[in-house]
């Protein structure tokens, strides 16, 4: 039987936003099927136990259900060479978890410690948007790597940005950059990229804190159609050039996570 719990995972990386609707899911699901493209185990972990989506963007169906073993732990499902798990995977697809911030906590905690994701390079966890008790919970309970802040590059979406960096900042959890998304749009007729939601958005976010850009993704229908129907363009189109992007990306966490900056944080709850 695979190791419970996250003892054998070398790095866990929470995937974040300061607002919903910035792409953050699906820069996680991508995120994590490129790191496995490029040869490193890695696992899924959807936190987002009000609203979760991993497991349509992985394409895991809904009668697939985890193994239960010793009437305890969690086998988790593999998918596109990941493995997942997800509330979604335990509840019905309609079923709505109207629970409040403890009971949300209690599941998380759940989820990551009797999952049995064995050894693995990288646990991606795909975090509720805004800065609320998921996050402090994780903070709290888990040694996090490092955290990635996914925005577009409009202001309202980098304000909210900004209160994940500060909160993440208050926990001892460092910043490993940010993942600009919805960048431009480039015209498939004529080649033109207009700056939808503004430009530089990210980079300077990124400068502002002293963290790095990642990557910049555009807005590309094909991205949300093809995660949508659960193949996403990373295993969809390999040589397409939003896989090519994604892979970008994971090769610029690996070196951010080979930084001095990667060290294991000492989590400390700061009080103002």
């Amino acid at each position: 039987m695979a190791e419970a719990g996250i003892g054998a995972v070398r790095h866990l990386v929470a995937i974040a936003s300061g607002k919903g609707g910035v792409g953050k899911s699906t820069t996680a699901v991508n995120l994590a099927l490129a790191l496995a493209a490029l040869g490193e185990r890695v696992g899924l972990l959807d936190a987002d136990v009000w609203g979760p989506s991993l497991p349509q963007m992985l394409g895991l169906g809904a009668g697939q259900r985890p193994e239960v073993v010793e009437r305890k732990f969690l086998v988790p499902l593999r998918a596109h060479g990941v493995v997942a798990m997800s509330m979604g995977l335990l509840a019905g697809e309609r079923t709505p978890m109207v629970w409040r911030g403890p009971m949300a906590g209690s599941a998380l905690s759940q989820l990551l410690n009797q999952t049995l994701w064995g050894a693995l390079d990288y646990l991606l966890v795909d975090l509720p948007p805004g800065t609320g008790d998921i996050q402090l919970t994780l903070a709290q309970q888990a040694p996090l790597s490092g955290a990635v802040i996914v925005t577009t590059p409009q202001e309202v979406a980098l304000a909210d940005a900004r209160k994940a960096i500060e909160m993440f900042a208050k926990v001892r959890v460092p910043v490993l950059g940010v993942v600009e998304n919805m960048a431009e749009y480039v015209c498939p007729a004529c080649g033109h990229a207009e700056h939808i939601f503004g430009e530089g958005g990210g980079a300077r976010l990124a400068a502002e804190y002293g963290t790095r850009l990642l990557g910049a993704l555009p807005l590309d229908p094909a991205i949300r159609t093809e995660t949508d129907a659960g193949r996403p363009p990373v295993v969809a189109e390999p040589e397409g050039e939003a896989a090519r992007r994604y892979r970008a990306i994971a090769t610029a966490l690996r070196e951010a996570l080979a930084g001095p900056a990667a060290a294991d944080p000492e989590i400390e709850v700061v009080d103002e």
